[in-house]
């Protein structure tokens, strides 16, 4: 009888450890996402536009299904990203793709819905998250998070560097700059405005600012000092037009 009580005592000890053994970044990106929405993202329907094409996200649980609508010199395209992988159809038959060319869709349009989803996603397995210092925007106290993707699971990209500006009180995604290496790589600025809640997820466009020079050896973390210098241009804005959402019961 002893031997049970002590064995459910180490039980309890060692869940309340495991509970503690989570990193300051997990906690700061999990109270993010409970604010944007939590586990509606689960079960969540969202239908939008962004750039001209038509996208669509399904999830369930685990599950995923992220599609996007195009029209190109061929016609009509709908690309079809799943746990499985990426498929192309037109006129409902399937394509025959090269690998290469696979790649580079499937990663376009997880991109996409990777960032108007955000911060949804920051706590996948493939997620190296780390606090890396604290600082303040027009004012306002910030997180500064650092994250990377590990090689397995993370994807073509995983050597992109991200950084994320998350409001201490408020748990809000405000900013966030990533450095990528494809097409002769850069560094992006965003600003989050227009922030809406639709049906208990939040969503917001960007003001995308630009590094110029020395992309490669500046720390993401001074970014946000650039900015309120003025010192980055702004590149365009990344507005998303929201058409549906619904929450699966």
């Amino acid at each position: 009888m002893k031997f049970f009580y002590a064995f459910v005592l180490l039980i309890i000890f060692s869940s309340c450890n495991n509970e503690k053994e989570k990193t300051p970044a997990e906690n700061i990106i999990s109270k993010a996402i409970e604010k944007a929405g939590g586990e509606k993202y689960e079960k969540a329907e969202i239908h939008f536009k962004f750039r001209k094409n038509t996208f669509s996200s399904r999830r369930d649980g685990g599950l995923f299904e992220y599609t996007r609508t195009i029209t190109d010199t061929l016609g009509e395209a709908r690309d079809v990203l799943t746990n499985e992988g990426f498929r192309r159809f037109r006129e409902e038959q399937e394509e025959t793709l090269h690998d290469t060319l696979k790649s580079a869709f499937s990663n376009s349009v997880n991109s996409v819905h990777y960032f108007v989803q955000l911060p949804y996603g920051l706590n996948a397995p493939a997620v190296q998250e780390e606090l890396v210092g604290e600082d303040t925007i027009s004012g306002e106290p910030y997180f500064e998070i650092k994250v990377t993707f590990a090689q397995e699971g993370g994807g073509t990209d995983h050597e992109d560097e991200y950084m994320y500006w998350i409001h201490q009180e408020d748990y809000t995604v405000d900013y966030l700059a990533y450095r990528f290496y494809v097409n002769e790589g850069g560094i992006r600025f965003r600003k989050a405005i227009n922030p809406r809640k639709i049906e208990g997820l939040r969503f917001v466009d960007y003001e995308n600012y630009k590094l110029q020079d020395n992309w490669e050896n500046i720390d993401l973390k001074d970014l946000d000092e650039l900015f309120e210098a003025g010192k980055l241009p702004l590149l365009s804005l990344i507005e998303t037009q929201i058409e549906k959402v619904e929450i699966q019961e």
